[in-house]
């Protein structure tokens, strides 16, 4: 529920969505089984679908269990759970897929996923 709200936190920033105008793509925020499709155009997030999704695509995927991702949303995350590549080095989240645009726009895709952190 927390990330079908990412489309007006995201927009809240200004500064966030000007670091991300270069970037449009689909990605999937995995939460346990339940993919979640976020739709990127020029830094906007225009959409958060909900899955299961029958042969839809995206190019990169971040997956994580459902305590792992409240754990990364915390306020004030505890150290090893406080930032995607963290959890990524300690085996607490899988990143996967097509990594070029995740590395490219990494401090922005990892606001955006984090910015449900100000409804915590």
């Amino acid at each position: 529920a927390l990330f079908k709200r990412l489309p007006e936190l995201v927009e809240r920033d200004a500064n966030l969505v000007k670091r991300g105008r270069f970037l449009t793509t689909e990605f999937a925020v995995v939460v346990g089984a339940t993919p979640l499709l976020v739709r990127i155009e020029t830094g906007h997030v225009i959409a958060v679908t909900r899955g299961p999704f029958l042969l839809r695509s995206w190019v990169f995927s971040i997956t994580a269990a459902p305590e792992t991702w409240l754990k990364l949303l915390k306020p004030v995350p505890d150290p090893g759970t406080h930032d995607l590549m963290a959890l990524s080095k300690v085996g607490l989240a899988c990143i996967e897929g097509n990594l070029q645009p995740f590395m490219a726009n990494l401090q922005y895709v990892k606001d955006v996923v984090t910015a449900p952190r100000a409804l915590m």
